[in-house]
């Protein structure tokens, strides 16, 4: 909108002005009793073109051609049929002000057709016949022009109810879009961390073996090709998943948690783990979190941790909730207190979508990472 006047595309416009044209051309067409019902039904025309650019301005033409036709004592003409349009599109297209003015000129024209039609010269006082004359015709001038009015607003609430629909959709759209580009995110930070880490610590090793212990340096190579093909499968999985929404990423489960361990131990990294890890039984949603979760931690304790230290897996599997505990010696020199990586971040949030929570903080001279993950009826 700009000021008064709506934005239509030119087709809108021409056909506007085509129809009020073609509107007027009939009317001439027809007899015209004086140049007062010529000014009337030029009005009357000129109202019509202009409903849908202006209807505030349609409307006031509207009643100026209406005061003119009865200031002059002309009876009823087609043309006042462009009345009905202008009050349909006031509550269409017009603003708050001009929808609520469209309504009181709908019950007003009714009030002022009914007395103009009613207390002409030569009726005399009104008697039962007249009154009830007076009343029929208002109650038919206020259906029809109401009608008009009300027809107007039903189309509008319609075509609000729609597009708030629309709208609704297109959010929740951009709302599943998002969570699902960050929920790659996250598994592509994980499986590139982790598989860089690996091949780090393994490259560094059989760097410093390749001199002394050719055996040791191949073993080394070798764990490295298998965990960059590993990650470069991943990697693809989920690439494919970004490009064509379509496809499950890779889904590991507890059970991996082994082979991963044997991973990490090979890379350097001393890793004990506390009691049998079974937890079967846990729907694979949990099971992808607490691994992830593991993957993390135990990759940040590989490239963070003291050269040499420690590292313990802990899973204790209760009627309500799986509890993990990863803990692992802090370095020298550990990273100022407040900062937080994407691998705490992720870790987290991971927790949350499965309905638990986390906790990553320096105890002593370990960092201590504990997840939280209901189970059972309640996740």
């Amino acid at each position: 909108r700009r000021g008064m006047f709506r934005r239509l595309s030119v087709f809108q416009l021409v056909v506007d002005i085509a129809l009020a044209a073609a509107c007027l051309a009939v009317r001439f067409t027809m007899t015209v009793e004086n140049p007062a019902m010529g000014a009337v039904v030029v009005l009357m025309a000129l109202a019509l073109a202009l409903r849908r650019v202006s209807p505030a301005l349609a409307l006031a033409v509207a009643w100026v051609g209406a005061i003119l036709q009865m200031l002059a004592g002309m009876t009823p003409d087609a043309s006042n049929l462009a009345i009905l349009a202008v009050l349909y599109t006031s509550a269409r297209y017009g603003t708050r002000i001009v929808r609520w003015l469209g309504l009181a000129s709908a019950g007003l024209g009714a009030l002022v057709a009914t007395i103009y039609l009613t207390s002409g010269p030569g009726l005399g006082l009104p008697d039962s016949r007249v009154l009830l004359g007076a009343i029929l015709t208002f109650v038919g001038s206020a259906a029809v022009l109401g009608l008009s009015w009300t027809l107007g607003l039903l189309v509008l609430t319609w075509r609000t109810s729609i597009d708030s629909r629309r709208e609704r959709g297109a959010a929740q759209r951009a709302v599943i879009v998002e969570q699902e580009r960050n929920r790659i995110a996250r598994d592509m930070h994980d499986v590139v961390a982790h598989s860089l880490a690996v091949v780090i610590a393994q490259a560094d090793g059989a760097r410093y073996a390749s001199a002394t212990d050719p055996a040791v340096a191949q073993d080394a190579l070798a764990t490295i090709a298998t965990t960059a093909r590993e990650a470069l499968g991943d990697v693809r999985s989920l690439l494919a998943q970004l490009r064509h929404e379509q496809g499950d990423g890779p889904s590991p489960t507890l059970a991996d948690l082994t082979a991963l361990v044997e991973q990490l131990r090979a890379s350097g990294l001393s890793v004990g783990v506390s009691g049998p890890i079974d937890a079967t039984s846990l729907p694979a949603a949990q099971q992808l979190a607490l691994y992830r979760i593991a993957q993390e931690a135990l990759t940040n304790a590989l490239r963070h941790g003291r050269p040499g230290g420690r590292a313990t897996l802990s899973l204790d599997v209760g009627a309500d909730a799986a509890t993990l505990t990863i803990a692992n010696t802090l370095a020298e020199h550990p990273r100022p207190v407040g900062r937080v990586g994407h691998g705490i971040t992720g870790m987290t949030e991971r927790a949350h979508l499965a309905g638990g929570s986390l906790t990553a903080t320096a105890e002593g001279d370990s960092f201590v990472v504990t997840a939280r993950i209901p189970v059972g009826a309640r996740s």
